[in-house]
């Protein structure tokens, strides 16, 4: 690979097979953080091959672009910990690191935030494929639709083997997207389109997009446009989970980025995997007041109902994302007067039982960042159909991120996993009056 820092260690992995009567030694390689790995290539030529469903125990690729430690609550992005980003950048700095490697400085901060907001327009016939969908159409399937034709409008970016093609197509999905699921909600509410403002940061033109109306000035409260940025600050990339790795095999074969980015936010689409903030609002309002919460916890005990937006399957520890979280509801509901909502006083006594109870500390079931966001997003006036959305259009620069990182690599191969078949044997067809 071009750069690469994986190494060879001083160790191997001796495999016996063939009954013992054969011996294959495997190199331990190992990067710049976290656990080595062994380099099961040249297994492949024995005719076997390992069997890892859900791949939890193998390395799809090399990457420099983001670290998790589970264990510890560690998220890197290029190096720098979640928590430094989140209070001392803002989500276009951030693309920018994920995209260029390196933080911008003054000069290219302003080039940057110049190029996408150039491209934050849709093209006007685009406009119109809006009106194809159902006004009830759930905002992921246009989502869905809306990115996927966006390769028939900008032929001159679809080159994925010329870097400045992949940098135009980069600045447009970051720039497009806010634009896309702002009017995919408008869309659905029978709003007209609202088309972006330059003079606003990407927070604010989003806000803008969403809830401004041709009566009257919109005015965005600052806290909520932060808090909105922190959001998808966090949610910008999170390594090779589902949707990314959707996004890395379909870019395996060629495909061009608009298309691999419609895939991405079609894996999302998941309950298991974006919709998990929309989960908990729906859980909310299923408990309904504070007063059924013990019952509801004591109900999570015995197996009678999951508790969602607590724990994760990937940290071990608390969700370095969730205590930035937290800290932004607590700004949002002091903004907003709404402490003493109904909703957000039984979200905070699920909070409290969950950090106080041992039940849950012993099992680690702590807060995540999926429940402060949902709460967040609530808080601000987004509905429950648009919380996906939302994760999408953050998580889009990591996509594209992890798919220019591919395909900058000369090694880069198609997609293909094995798999252990446990079908039929090989078997005759009979003829149909014989069967």
């Amino acid at each position: 690979m071009t750069g690469s820092i994986a190494v060879e260690t001083n160790r191997k992995v001796t495999l016996s097979y063939n009954e013992g009567k054969e011996t294959l030694d495997l190199p331990v390689l190992g990067g710049s953080l976290g656990p080595d790995v062994v380099d099961i290539r040249a297994f492949g030529k024995t005719g076997m091959f390992t069997f890892d469903p859900g791949f939890l125990a193998t390395a799809s690729c090399e990457s420099k672009i983001t670290f998790i430690d589970g264990d510890l609550g560690h998220l890197y992005y290029r190096g720098y910990p979640i928590e430094q980003l989140a209070e001392k950048s803002d989500y276009l700095e951030v693309c920018y690191l994920l995209l260029n490697g390196e933080l911008p400085t003054a000069a290219q901060r302003k080039d940057f935030e110049r190029g996408v907001m150039r491209h934050n327009m849709l093209h006007d016939q685009l406009m119109s494929l809006f009106k194809g969908f159902r006004r009830d159409a759930h905002p992921m399937a246009v989502m869905v639709g809306v990115v996927g034709a966006l390769s028939a409008f900008y032929h001159d970016s679809l080159d994925i083997s010329n870097p400045e093609h992949r940098r135009i197509s980069a600045h447009r999905l970051v720039a497009k997207l806010p634009t896309i699921a702002a009017q995919a909600y408008r869309y659905n509410k029978g709003l007209p389109f609202s088309y972006p403002k330059n003079g606003l940061t990407y927070a604010e033109n989003f806000l803008h997009m969403m809830f401004s109306t041709p009566c009257e000035e919109y005015k965005v409260n600052p806290v909520l446009a932060r808090a909105l940025d922190r959001i998808f600050t966090l949610h910008a990339d999170h390594e090779q989970n589902a949707s990314t790795s959707t996004v890395r095999l379909a870019g395996s074969s060629g495909a061009n980025p608009f298309a691999c980015i419609a895939a991405g936010i079609a894996c999302l689409w998941g309950p298991s995997h974006g919709g998990a903030n929309e989960a908990v609002l729906k859980m909310l309002d299923e408990i309904g007041s504070v007063d059924n919460v013990a019952d509801f916890m004591q109900g999570v005990k015995d197996k009678r109902y999951k508790l969602m937006g607590f724990g994760h399957r990937v940290y071990k520890n608390m969700d370095p994302r969730a205590a930035i979280m937290k800290q932004t509801c607590d700004e949002v509901l002091n903004e907003l007067g709404l402490h003493n909502d109904p909703k957000f006083k039984l979200s905070m006594e699920l909070e409290k039982i969950a950090l106080s109870d041992p039940y849950f500390i012993e099992r680690k079931l702590y807060p995540n960042v999926d429940f402060y966001s949902g709460i967040v997003l609530s808080a601000i006036g987004i509905p429950v159909s648009m919380f996906t959305p939302i994760f999408a259009l953050a998580r889009t620069v990591g996509w594209i991120a992890h798919w220019n990182e591919m395909i900058g690599d000369p090694g880069m191969k198609i997609g293909r996993p094995r798999q252990l078949y446990t079908g039929a044997a090989r078997r005759d067809v009979v003829e149909v009056a014989k069967r």
